[in-house]
């Protein structure tokens, strides 16, 4: 189901947990809109994406975190397509660099971080995810997040990342973390689907909290 290269495109579109209407994922995949309709069917009959209907408006979105996770292992032993135009390695290499996996930080930033968070004492790996500790909870919570209100019984997973082949913060605690870096505003959207781009504030806090050079 995910070896057709336009059906993927349209879930790495979707990737970032952000729900999109069929119009936008067909225009990421560079088909028509007849096509990209009857591949978002076959994705909703395998449950890899469900659809939200706002009025009389389709909206489509990864069915859960778990088909994030898929994709991102998958891609490390995918092949990748290589660029054919300047824009587009620029674009890679943006992505590369920070992007959202179904809101949480991936990307050579998304490493540095966690890296960076257990070097300093405020996680320590555990198996499949990352132990919070005090340290880590009080930093945590002078942030803004409240470790003991996060969903789920492990909110601090580990997503191998299918660029640097590391781990890198997922969880609720990921996506705490990365929606709390754009509301201060050291890590902002682009209109390019899942790119982050750090801002000179976020450099500058990251160096300031977690000693962390970019």
């Amino acid at each position: 189901m995910v070896g057709d290269p336009s059906r993927v495109a349209m879930l790495a579109a979707l990737a970032d947990g952000c729900a999109r209407p069929a119009g936008e994922l067909a225009r990421a995949a560079e088909i028509s809109r007849p096509t990209a309709s009857a591949h978002l069917e076959k994705l909703m009959r395998a449950r890899l994406i469900r659809v939200e209907k706002q009025g009389r408006f389709r909206y489509y979105r990864l069915y859960g975190p778990e088909v994030a996770e898929l994709l991102e292992t998958l891609a490390i032993v995918a092949s990748q397509a290589p660029a054919r135009t300047s824009a587009q390695r620029a674009a890679g290499q943006m992505l590369r660099f920070a992007r959202s996996c179904y809101g949480h930080l991936a990307g050579q930033l998304g490493v540095a971080v966690a890296d960076a968070l257990c070097s300093r004492g405020m996680l320590n790996p555990a198996g499949s995810s990352y132990a919070i500790t005090p340290a880590g909870a009080a930093w945590f919570g002078a942030l803004g997040i409240d470790v003991q209100a996060l969903d789920g019984d492990v909110p601090a997973k580990k997503c191998l990342d299918w660029s640097e082949r590391r781990h890198h913060l997922a969880g609720a605690l990921g996506r705490a973390l990365t929606g709390r870096m754009i509301a201060l505003g050291w890590l902002r959207r682009t209109q390019t689907p899942r790119q982050l781009r750090l801002t000179d504030r976020g450099r500058a806090r990251l160096a300031a909290e977690l000693k962390l050079s970019v």
